[in-house]
């Protein structure tokens, strides 16, 4: 789950992380009341949308009156920006965030993700932050650190050291640079991120480390011990199939092909994205529906599949161990018949109950592909497609 600077920022402050300061316009009425509490003399006019390169986008303006930051900030409020994040369609604004100026001596890069090769949290950083960190990870990556936390220890003095010789710090901002990373540890554990990015971590004219951008994403499977992080949710950033689809504890992705994939099992979903892709056709999207789908849930799961327009073919692909292939079979035909299926369907099952499976499938009144295994599979449905 993916929250928004702002809230970010409040976030950082609990802990201790410095932050810039600011206040938040949830509509184009309250934008007055925001820039006012804001004392400048600089105001940042930032666009709150979850999407980086924002700045790229004109989603961020840097002015030195309060009537310029009204003016932006109404100019800004509902346009739709683009963004190298976003993808030509872009999102619409619809909240803006003002806060104060600072004066900028130097701007780093920061992160802590969960690095999955090692089982650790690592910490990500660079001497040149802003706007172009991509630019620097590939043209050169000798100027990218990583430090790995071991976690049975937590962030060490060595850890820290290494990642002021990174920044190339002077020797009185370590200090601060200590606080920093050990809150930002403390808050990626406690409240169970996935990401925590500062782009950019400046140093201040007055020698102040300070958090000049926030961006948080938490583990959506750690949510139950977070309300307080489940009530940030901003579902209007959140793609409307993939909103529906976690009524239903289904694990689904939108992507930009055309045969929609409803598989059980993380890997073999990625599996069955590849080969389509191999044999020349595009997937449209992911979708897993767990080890122990009911009927029911195998139904939303194809409605959640066909509300898609853009969808031309589907490929069933089950392989019954916890899932039985009969429940598999019953939710297709239940939700065929509701749906009124009219593209190709192509169905591939294997594992429990699978000789009951096909037997309910070919006693439908519905058309129906079978394959005799995923390669099988793939083909028919890329070549009805």
């Amino acid at each position: 789950m993916n929250i928004h600077e702002h809230q970010a920022k409040e976030l950082f402050d609990g802990y201790d992380i410095p932050v810039s300061k600011g206040s938040v316009a949830y509509e184009k009425s309250q934008i007055n009341e925001a820039v006012e509490k804001v004392k400048g003399p600089i105001w940042v006019v930032k666009a709150q949308i979850h999407a980086g390169g924002r700045g790229k986008g004109g989603g961020v303006k840097v002015v030195s009156s309060k009537e310029e930051a009204v003016n932006e900030a109404e100019k800004m409020f509902g346009m739709n920006l683009i963004t190298p994040q976003t993808g030509p369609a872009g999102k619409e604004v619809k909240r803006i965030y003002i806060e104060n100026g600072s004066d900028i001596k130097k701007e780093l890069y920061l992160s802590c993700l969960l690095d999955r090769a090692t089982s650790k949290v690592a910490f990500i950083v660079s001497k040149m932050g802003g706007m172009d960190i991509e630019s620097v990870a590939k043209d050169t990556p000798e100027n990218i650190t990583t430090v790995q936390i071991e976690p049975s220890i937590g962030v060490t003095e060595n850890d820290i050291n290494t990642i002021s010789k990174a920044f190339e710090l002077k020797k009185d901002l370590e200090g601060q640079l200590s606080d920093l990373i050990k809150n930002m540890y403390k808050f990626f554990l406690e409240k169970d991120a996935s990401l925590v990015e500062v782009n950019p971590l400046i140093i201040t004219e007055t020698d102040k480390l300070l958090c000049l951008d926030a961006k948080v994403n938490f583990d959506d499977n750690a949510l139950y011990r977070h309300p307080e992080i489940e009530e940030l949710r901003d579902e209007n950033e959140e793609d409307e199939y993939e909103r529906e689809a976690s009524k239903y504890d289904l694990a689904y992705i939108k992507l930009d092909g055309n045969i929609g994939c409803m598989v059980n099992g993380a890997g073999l979903a990625m599996a069955s994205l590849d080969i389509i892709k191999m044999y020349g056709g595009e997937p449209a999207n992911f979708l897993d529906v767990g080890g122990g789908a009911s009927k029911e849930k195998v139904s939303s799961a194809f409605k959640i599949i066909l509300s898609d327009k853009g969808v031309k073919g589907i490929l069933v692909n089950i392989f019954g161990g916890i899932m039985r292939c009969d429940i598999i079979a019953e939710g297709i035909v239940a939700a065929a018949k509701e749906l009124e299926i009219s593209v190709p369907l192509v169905v591939r099952l294997e594992g429990t109950n699978v000789d009951e499976g096909k037997r309910i499938l070919d006693n439908s009144s519905i058309e129906i592909i079978s394959a005799n295994d995923l390669d099988d599979a793939a083909k028919k449905i890329v070549k009805l497609v």
